[in-house]
């Protein structure tokens, strides 16, 4: 229970609700044995054929309180029904039986009403954390983990926690406490048929115990598996446009139906073992009272050491023991269950995050100087893509790379905005390493269009408020305009309220790419990374946009990745990278007339 028990610390800032639980869950317990303690009268009055009054019991000690007890309720009774007739005793008595009912009900659901706040409260700090984890992880723990079985974790693993918060309430306080009521009660009863309960106790916990061992094991694979068939949902619903292009539904179908398969089968065998727990507990628990019947008949019967009275009432107690110790069993399934799942939320909570500021971080403002790649190397895994990598980028200058895929193009800007940390050298701007500043005030020096546009499902307007939420109705105009987006904006239902829809999927590829722009636009940062920007456009977009991005791109430090060399002829400086390093550099009609490697490509994709 170790994993579960650092989970637990989630409870604190609700303890006072699980103080409350745990104040009306012993106030449970104790009107749950009184309830049936009250039934003895009753059955006094009803079957006893006594009704001759004797003297008033002598309390004289400890040593002989149970004779005294007994004898005092005979008293009692014979009393009242001397005094009041039998009828009105007998209505008196179920008076009081149903007023403890009513108050061990009232318990219950108090105790229920404040462990609710205490469940969902945890629930809510859960997810909360997981969420902040999950969020400002670096890029690279994506890339060894599956998208659903991150969700998986966020949503089932924490689910199964919370339940299991309620159950450890119940099992270190109610179900315990009711026991232990209704033991003491049977002890002073009867000694000697409580010995039999004592004896049958150990065997019935270390059956239960046994069933259990395996429950934590199975619980992590029904998780796991449950967090693969979310990703193969996840990318099936992301990539089904291609999945119908190639007739791959039933390969995905048969995946889905494999994972599917095998959740069904670990879910079979930890549930099957989870509900042994009930059946077991009762059927240990009926063969001690079938026992307790035939050794309480011979005290009542042959030994008459015990009235018939006490004893109905000491079985109806002791059957009243089975329904909290089938709770305490099926509660330690659950926490052997949320162990598993406590030990998958433990390790997005407790995972390191590679890339952090400093203490007492940069808070840097604004660029005026130069961004400075020194002798950079990155690797992904164990295959370097950059390589003793250094590039100078004046402020105000537009810098392009260029390159076949995979030459480091893109990793650069990844490096740049510290999605990535270099694994040696340094980036630095105006003469501060990158590394020093606050990851927030470096972001937003920048602004970045990606190759693939990345948009949500709200409206357009919301969409282009990510870098600057405040921003007005003009604000949003200028910027579409520029990124020559607000001829079709304006044509939506609502304008810049329409809801884009998932991935901006009700817009087509050349409209989203212009709202990415748009975002970049209105951010309007000193410096630009522009990643394939332009790659998703038609011809007569891609003109009108680069003649925009041009007229934004002055005064202000740009670098382009691109693809179509066609839209970088006027960079200030090309550089051009092979294998993760620079091969050429200089101007656009400079580097054609090397006739390299740049000009080897011009005339690539002039052929196409």
């Amino acid at each position: 229970m170790n994993y579960f028990k650092k989970i637990l610390r989630y409870a604190y800032p609700y303890k006072k609700f699980a103080f409350l639980n745990i104040f009306f869950n012993i106030l449970y317990a104790l009107f749950s044995t009184l309830s049936f303690v009250a039934l003895i009268p009753v059955l006094e009055i009803i079957f006893s054929k006594k009704r001759t009054l004797g003297p008033k019991p002598i309390y004289d000690g400890l040593s002989n309180i149970k004779d005294y007890s007994q004898e005092y309720l005979n008293y009692f009774v014979i009393d009242n029904i001397n005094r009041n007739g039998e009828f009105q005793v007998l209505m008196y008595m179920v008076g009081i039986i149903i007023s403890l009912f009513l108050l061990k009900n009232l318990c219950n659901y108090l105790a229920m009403f404040y462990s609710t706040f205490l469940r969902n409260g945890v629930l809510k700090d859960l997810r909360n954390d997981l969420y902040s984890k999950v969020i400002q992880f670096p890029l690279a723990f994506y890339s060894e983990k599956r998208k659903g079985d991150t969700i998986s974790r966020i949503s089932s693993d924490v689910d199964e926690v919370k339940n299991s918060v309620l159950s450890v309430l119940e099992m270190i306080v109610r179900e315990p406490l009711t026991i232990i009521f209704s033991l003491a009660t049977m002890l002073f009863i009867s000694p000697k048929l409580t010995l039999f309960v004592f004896l049958f106790l150990p065997i019935s916990g270390f059956l239960i115990s046994r069933i259990g061992k395996s429950l934590k094991k199975g619980s992590l694979r029904v998780q796991q598996e449950q967090g693969t068939f979310l990703s193969i949902l996840e990318e099936t619903m992301g990539g089904l446009r291609i999945i119908k292009a190639f007739h791959a539904e039933n390969l995905f179908q048969k995946k889905f139906e494999d994972s599917n398969e095998r959740f069904y089968k670990y879910s079979n065998s930890v549930l099957n073992r989870q509900n042994l727990a009930s059946p077991v507990s009762e059927l240990l628990g009926i063969i001690t009272i079938g026992v307790l019947l035939v050794y309480g008949g011979f005290l009542v019967f042959i030994d008459n050491t015990l009235e018939a009275s006490f004893f109905i009432g000491y079985i109806m107690l002791a059957y009243n023991i089975l329904t909290p110790a089938k709770a305490i069993a099926k509660a330690s399934y659950s926490l052997k269950r949320a162990d598993g799942s406590a030990l998958r939320i433990l390790e997005i909570l407790e995972a390191k995050n590679t890339i952090t500021d400093i203490e007492n971080p940069i808070q840097k403002e604004d660029f005026s100087n130069k961004i400075s790649l020194k002798n950079i190397s990155f690797k992904y895994e164990d295959q370097y893509v950059l390589k003793d990598f250094s590039l100078e980028i004046e402020k105000g200058k537009t810098v392009a790379l260029v390159g076949q895929s995979g030459s480091g193009k893109s990793t650069i800007a990844n490096l740049l905005t510290r999605f990535y940390d270099v694994n040696e050298g340094s980036i630095e701007i105006d003469g501060e390493d990158i590394k020093n500043i606050s990851k927030k005030s470096l972001r937003s020096l920048m602004g970045i269009v990606s190759q693939d546009s990345i948009l949500f499902n709200d409206t357009v307007a919301n969409n282009l408020k990510l870098g600057k939420p405040l921003a007005n109705e003009a604000e949003l105009r200028e910027a579409a305009e520029i990124s020559n987006s607000y001829e079709f904006i304006k044509n939506l239902p609502e304008q810049f309220e329409t809801n884009i829809g998932d991935s901006g999927n009700k817009l087509s590829g050349g409209q989203k790419q212009r709202l990415s722009i748009a975002r970049a636009v209105l951010k309007n940062p000193p410096i630009m990374i522009l990643d394939e920007a332009t790659s998703a456009l038609d011809t007569e977009s891609e003109r009108l946009v680069q003649d925009a991005l041009e007229k934004m791109m002055k005064n202000r430090t740009s670098i382009v990745i691109a693809h179509r060399l066609s839209t970088i002829q006027n960079a200030d400086l090309i550089v051009v990278l092979s294998k993760g390093k620079i091969v050429e550099q200089g101007r656009h009609q400079e580097l054609l007339e090397q006739k390299g490697v740049y000009y080897s490509l011009v005339e690539m994709q002039s052929l196409n």
